[in-house]
């Protein structure tokens, strides 16, 4: 089995979703991070109030950077394949 041709969209779409997936994965981190160390003795202020605003922030906005980011990068990854595999022949894949 040869692979000529990917469809860019539909590489474009699953990349997104996988990145945005991610993107929740590390807001969540940021998220819990932010709030454990914003409460250390030492934070002076609105420590606590910032480091749970921004990783709040972080869990909305990383999602949607990282799926936007990652639908363009297999959306320009597809076409590179596609232009790629029309000079060399594609990729050879063996199955059972």
């Amino acid at each position: 089995m040869i692979i000529k041709r990917i469809d860019p969209m539909s590489v474009a779409k699953i990349t997104g979703i996988i990145a945005a997936v991610f993107g929740l994965i590390i807001g969540v981190l940021f998220f819990l991070f932010g709030a454990m160390f914003s409460a250390l003795p030492g934070v002076h202020g609105n420590g606590m109030a910032m480091g749970l605003f921004g990783g709040f922030m972080g869990v909305l906005l990383l999602p949607i950077l990282y799926g936007v980011c990652g639908f363009l990068g297999g959306l320009i990854h597809a076409w590179v394949y596609n232009v790629a595999a029309g000079w060399v022949g594609g990729v050879r894949i063996e199955v059972e």
